[in-house]
């Protein structure tokens, strides 16, 4: 039976604790406010900085890992005698975290085969896939199985975010100030999603309470769903989501996390981001 380590970053937002439990190595992201620097969920939690994020007059600066960070986590896999590496990143239109993924397998080649795979979304849309996979890895699945499982999943992976307050973005020179203020004076509340591996404004809600609902029906209606999952940036109205979650059907129990630095940083606290996986 073959042995692979699936291998991921910090984008997809899935705790050390769940990364331990399915055998999945994360490769962290870095996160920089002002001459302080972070290592995604090593030296700041989600909590950390989130807080930090409500004390600082500037949004902090996300990199993507070094191919040096990708490449000690193969070699780490050869060395304790896994047959190959299946690696799948946040999306290479928003990030260089594949690149950096990709130049770290072809310094090994001749070590251990390596596959990257562009997943084209974030968060714990990335999250449920990394899951599938690493279940896919325990159970026997080799290199070509997992590969093919994962171009397969990709297309069926949608994520929708509704965002709490436009500071962030504006902060961030995404929009303008007028923009912000607008959105923050007619309560509307943007949704965005992932085209091509892109981010975009999927829809405007009128309230927070319509874009939970919106998310809810969203989700019942590419269902029934393999995976379901909700990450949130510090929501205290968390549970309100979830309730009009929990009567859509899916094959696997829905995932909860926190959303982390990578995506929270553009997002900005009360974020909620629905994520799902359809059968295909």
């Amino acid at each position: 039976m073959a042995r692979i380590r699936v291998v991921t970053d910090s984008a997809c937002d899935l705790s050390g604790a769940m990364a331990a439990d399915l055998g999945v190595t994360i490769v962290p992201l870095s996160i920089r406010f002002g001459d302080e620097e972070f290592i995604d969920g090593v030296s700041l939690t989600p909590t950390e900085f989130w807080a930090k994020c409500k004390a600082s007059a500037v949004l902090p600066e996300t990199a993507a890992p070094s191919p040096g960070a990708f490449q000690e986590a193969f070699q780490s896999a050869a060395d304790e005698g896994y047959d190959g590496v299946l690696c799948i990143t946040l999306s290479a239109g928003v990030s260089a975290t594949y690149q950096a993924a990709i130049n770290a397998a072809k310094a090994l080649d001749g070590v251990i085969p390596v596959r990257v795979i562009d997943s084209m979304t974030l968060t714990v849309a990335l999250g449920l896939l990394v899951i599938d996979l690493a279940e896919r890895a325990a159970a026997g699945d080799d290199l070509d199985q997992l590969e093919a499982r994962a171009t397969e999943q990709i297309p069926h992976t949608r994520v929708l975010g509704v965002l709490d307050t436009l500071d962030h973005l504006a902060k961030g020179g995404r929009i303008g100030g007028a923009s912000a203020l607008l959105g923050s004076l007619l309560s509307i509340k943007p949704v965005l999603t992932v085209v091509d591996g892109a981010v975009a404004e999927e829809s405007k809600q009128r309230t927070r309470s319509r874009s939970f609902r919106y998310l809810a029906e969203q989700a019942r209606a590419a269902s029934p769903l393999r995976r379901l999952a909700v990450a949130h940036g510090a929501a205290s109205d968390l549970d309100d989501c979830l309730a009009l979650l929990a009567d859509i059907p899916t094959e696997h129990p829905v995932v909860v996390t926190d959303l982390g630095p990578v995506v929270g940083t553009h997002a900005g606290p009360g974020t909620i981001g629905v994520c799902w996986i359809s059968v295909s």
